[in-house]
């Protein structure tokens, strides 16, 4: 018992040493695999191939990148990783009789996606706001929507806004334009189920709404003294 105390107290000060370093590491340099992409593959029956290719940030498409903060994360530019009224908002509406909904932001999504894995646990979770934390720390906002878009899931073996933008609409994603760009945002929920393209009639309705949303926000600045100078003006 005494070096099982020990083992596990040497793995924790091991993985509080390593976290960190591995998250700083990953400000510079680019994400090549997931440990959701090695889950997917093993999951699979079938042969699954998986589809990749990491874009810099200015080689995806504004629309794009616009699309996904107002599909799932309107308050992205303004938080510290975790969206407070979102989640007081998922509570409000759990305890009024509605069915519990995620309020995670990108910050979260790109923690769970480059970090760890899928399903749902408290222990998951735990973790999930440990990363989340480290990214916001280290990376900044840029950084974190960058890796957010070259790591999601946007469809069955479809892995980033290149991989997607050429296998929904054959076309580079920094070529896709507002309808298509929301097309790839509103499956987000449901990738491996979801059509960007024929859209179901769910999937139409969530990018009509989407539209709505873009076009309330705005113009999309991520650069702290660029938002100084837009809010200036």
């Amino acid at each position: 018992m005494k070096n099982m105390f020990r083992f596990l107290f040497k793995s924790f000060v091991a993985f509080m040493i390593l976290s960190p370093l591995w998250v700083l590491s990953y400000a510079w340099i680019d994400v090549s695999v997931t440990p959701l992409m090695g889950i997917r593959k093993l999951q699979s029956k079938q042969k699954h191939t998986i589809q990749h290719h990491w874009v810099p940030l200015n080689k995806i498409s504004k629309e794009l990148q616009l699309a996904v903060i107002c599909s799932e994360d309107q308050h992205f530019i303004e938080h510290k990783g975790f969206d407070k009224k979102a989640i007081e908002k998922a509570l409000a509406e759990h305890k009024a009789g509605k069915r519990l909904r995620g309020a995670s932001t990108i910050s979260q999504q790109t923690a769970k996606n480059v970090f760890l894995w899928p399903h749902r646990s408290w222990i998951r979770k735990g973790l999930e706001s440990y990363f989340t934390f480290l990214i916001e720390s280290f990376w900044s906002k840029e950084r974190i929507l960058e890796i957010y878009l070259n790591s999601i899931e946007m469809g069955n073996g479809i892995y980033g806004a290149e991989a997607a933008a050429m296998f929904w609409f054959n076309k580079s994603a920094a070529n896709l334009n507002r309808d298509e760009a929301a097309a790839i945002a509103a499956i987000l929920p449901n990738p491996r189920k979801l059509l960007a393209t024929p859209p179901s009639e769910y999937t139409q309705k969530r990018k009509e709404w989407i539209f709505i949303q873009m076009r309330n926000y705005g113009t999309l600045v991520l650069d702290k003294k660029e938002q100084n100078e837009y809010r200036g003006h």
